[in-house]
């Protein structure tokens, strides 16, 4: 193999990733995740819970889909929606610790400018 076309498959696996993330980065995208955490559920019910259009929805839906973090599947006249595979939450939960200790360091610095430190 030549460093070319290993360039090229390291540049692919980073676009795989890179599209993975891009789906996430929404935070209706994030919203959908969590309300489908531990249940699945139709568009209809999906749309009420959010607020949401379903043309917005499902196009977020879709998104969601298409890189595999969703599956779906129809029931009569309604579409339901699941969490594909839930290791995702391996993913997020680091997310939301890194952020909280970020947003406590920004507290703690905003609290010592407060006291004029």
């Amino acid at each position: 193999m030549t460093k070319v076309q290993r360039v090229s498959s390291d540049d692919m696996v980073f676009k795989i990733k890179a599209d993975f993330l891009r789906a996430l980065s929404h935070p209706l995208r994030l919203k959908i995740i969590d309300r489908l955490r531990h249940a699945e559920s139709s568009v209809g019910s999906l749309g009420k819970e959010l607020g949401v259009h379903q043309s917005t929805l499902s196009k977020h839906l879709t998104a969601l889909r298409e890189i595999g973090i969703l599956q779906a599947r129809q029931e009569k006249t309604s579409v339901f929606y699941a969490i594909t595979d839930q290791d995702l939450f391996l993913i997020l939960r680091p997310i939301s610790e890194l952020l909280r200790k970020k947003f406590k360091r920004s507290n703690n610095l905003l609290n010592k400018l407060a006291k004029g430190l």
